[in-house]
């Protein structure tokens, strides 16, 4: 997950009704939120910055202001472990050809 806010040249509230519902459509976004005073759209979610301003560009002008990614998802990345070790036994017969009846 990381969080990407991007500016928006928006003129009216039309403008901002487009841009929330053509990034809100895309796969991987978890929540989309909207400064108007700055005029600002912060996405969260696994989704690529450049496919939210292709997105966004058909409406109006865009330029991302900061991409950053989580921090949890690093450290899990990053983190090393020992797996366990695995004990296997097979069985094996003194005689494979016996009589299997007696």
């Amino acid at each position: 997950m990381q969080k990407t806010v991007v500016s928006l040249d928006l003129h009216n509230d039309r403008c901002k009704q487009k841009a929330m519902k053509s990034v809100s459509g895309l796969s991987g976004v978890d929540s989309v939120s909207m400064d108007m005073k700055d005029k600002k759209l912060t996405v969260i979610g696994n989704v690529d910055a450049t496919l939210i301003v292709k997105k966004l560009r058909r409406h109006c002008h865009t330029t991302i202001v900061s991409e950053e990614p989580n921090i949890l998802d690093l450290a899990y990345a990053y983190r090393a472990y020992n797996p366990p070790m695995i004990t296997y036994y097979q069985s094996v017969e003194e005689n494979p050809n016996a009589c299997v009846i007696c």
